[in-house]
């Protein structure tokens, strides 16, 4: 991981996605500020979905599941390169396709949202190279489901990813 993540800069946006203003992620996090926020599904060919379970030194959720990979955009990064960072740094996938799934915004008492949400098809390795990841699995929709009802999942990814994930039907 980063030495210190609150020094990253972040820009802030209204809720038309205009930038407003620059500020280091600490203040982000302290004054929930809204900010972009990428998220991308990792698919296996035969339908599952890598889940993991975040870091205990992450800044927000830590030890929680995600079903998601992603994080903040930052200062005057676009969103793609920022998907695409993101799954690089978390499990180490360089060079996959990635498909817009959607977009949405996310706010609770914790964070302010603008998200764009992606999906790749991966049967490749993994790897938790900057220390983000603790561990992570491939799960089917079924089982996702179930451990969505059991374990601790982050919310914003629960609410913006899991709908497109099961479908109209679920």
């Amino acid at each position: 991981m980063e030495s210190d993540p609150g020094s990253e800069l972040v820009d802030v946006v209204d809720d038309d996605d205009r930038v407003l203003r620059t500020v280091t992620r600490a203040e982000m996090r302290r004054d929930r500020l809204r900010h972009r926020c990428t998220f991308v599904v990792v698919r296996t060919g035969d339908g599952g979905v890598l889940v993991h379970r975040r870091s205990e030194e992450k800044d927000l959720w830590p030890g929680a599941w995600d079903l998601a990979v992603g994080g903040v955009v930052t200062a005057g990064e676009d969103w793609e390169p920022a998907a695409r960072r993101e799954l690089a740094e978390e499990v180490g996938i360089e060079g996959a396709d990635l498909v817009e799934l959607g977009r949405g915004r996310y706010r609770d008492d914790h964070v302010d949202e603008v998200a764009r949400i992606w999906s790749t098809t991966w049967d490749g390795p993994v790897h938790h190279a900057d220390g983000e990841v603790a561990e992570s699995l491939v799960v089917g929709i079924a089982e996702l489901a179930e451990r969505l009802e059991r374990d601790p999942f982050v919310p914003d990814s629960r609410a913006l990813v899991w709908p497109l994930l099961r479908g109209p039907s679920g």
